[in-house]
Parts: C-alpha cells; structure tokens; sequence
C-alpha cells in the first residue's frame, strides 16, 4: 500500500525535516503516527497524500512511484486517500453536509444517494441538526467531525487523519477512533498522528514514531484484543449525542 524508501524532505534550503525514512503499510493495516510537536509529523502525512513531494528517496503508493505520476493522475490518486486535516479544511460558502458531499459528487454518485449517505454519516457523529449549517456557525468540535465525515464518506482505500481527536472531548475521540476501527476491519489502511496516549493505549495498534526528523516502527503492546472487543461492546458507538462538542 505504502512504501518508502530512504526518503528526505526539506523545504528550501534549510535542513531536512524528514531524513532517511524508510518503512512499509500494508493494505488493511492501521498505525498511529507519534512524535513531539515539530518532529515531522505533518510533513510526513503530506507526502502520503501526495501534497508533497520527496527531496530524495522512493515513495510507492497503491503500486506506483510517485516520482512517475503525472500531474494529470494526481486527482485520480487523491480520491483514494481521505484525508483529517488539522485545520478542517471546510469550504465555508458550503453546508455540512455539502462539504461532506464533496468527495461523492466528484466521483459521480447520484443525488439521492449522495444525501442520504451524507445525512447518515453526519446523524452519526452527532450534527444530524446542523445539516445545513455553515462552518463559521459550528464550533471547532463540530467542525472536526464534518471534516472525519468527509473524510470517511467514499469509502476510501488509505485514511490520514492529523490529530483528528484535537478538538473533542475524550468521549466523543474514543466514538470518532471506533469509526476508524471500523474502516480498518472493512479493509481501510489508517494512519492517526496523534498526542493522546489514552487513544494509543485503549486501541493497541503499532506506531510510526518520530524523533526529530527520524522515524522507528514501533509494535502494538500485544494487549489480548478479546477484551478490546469486550469494550467495544460495552461501548457501542451509535450516534454521538448532538448536543456534544
């Protein structure tokens, strides 16, 4: 799914922000992405979702070198990859649900289908009241979720998400990571650059740990993943109460 191979960044002329980083995902799999502020964490998730790319080195993504892909592929490419921005990236001009709706309506799914997913997965992390709401009449909780709905609703080969539980409150970010759990047990590879360690702990996937520019894989804990079950269970993550942040 994901290959890189000896890979640097560095923006202009100062010093690489990424050096030497050499790892492989598989398709399905899921890693938290881990690391102090400043470490790359960003930087690496941009060239995942090809906003990026390399200074040096190879980056194979869904079998193809990226050094190869023309510009005119890029869309292609990017509609396999759902993306959490930090910042949300909403559309202000567009409802939530029509900022949702982006990435059906781009690959061509009817109308009717397009709201009725659009609606569902909105009722489902809470905003089933704020269909029609505008970003700037949300609060940064709300606008977090419209964006993981968006990023979520095509069903996408390769999920990134930038500390997408930054903005919420523990409840609603252990709801939003069953959600990603739930994507990578339909076949989803999902990557998760986070600081919550709760989240890290509780879901026991491995880590792509970042040190200053350097990357190490670290396993999962190896926690018995039938009490993980249990609680998942005891937790079921239907709709997120809409009055929530």
């Amino acid at each position: 799914m994901i290959r890189f191979e000896n890979v640097g960044l560095r923006y202009g002329t100062e010093a690489e922000v990424l050096r030497d980083i050499s790892f492989t995902l598989q398709p399905g799999s899921f890693h938290f992405l881990t690391g102090a502020s400043g470490a790359g964490k960003s930087s690496l998730l941009k060239l995942m979702y090809l906003a990026h790319r390399p200074s040096r080195g190879l980056v194979t993504l869904f079998g193809r070198d990226m050094a190869l892909v023309t510009r005119r592929e890029l869309p292609e490419l990017r509609r396999q990859i759902g993306v959490v921005f930090q910042d949300f990236a909403l559309l202000d001009h567009l409802s939530a649900l029509d900022n949702v709706a982006l990435p059906l309506r781009m690959a061509g799914t009817p109308e009717t289908d397009v709201v009725a997913h659009c609606s569902e997965i909105l009722r489902w992390v809470g905003l089933g009241n704020h269909l029609h709401a505008t970003p700037s009449t949300l609060s940064g909780g709300q606008k977090q979720r419209v964006a993981i709905a968006r990023s979520v609703i095509n069903r996408p080969r390769l999920l990134l998400a930038d500390e997408p539980t930054g903005n919420v409150d523990d409840g609603i970010g252990m709801r939003l990571l069953y959600l990603f759990e739930e994507l990578y047990k339909l076949g989803t590879t999902v990557v998760i650059a986070t600081h919550n360690e709760a989240l890290i702990r509780r879901f026991d996937h491995p880590r792509l740990h970042l040190d200053n520019g350097r990357l190490m894989v670290l396993p999962a804990r190896g926690r018995v993943h039938e009490a993980r079950a249990k609680d998942a269970r005891a937790n079921d993550p239907g709709p997120i109460d809409s009055r929530g942040e």
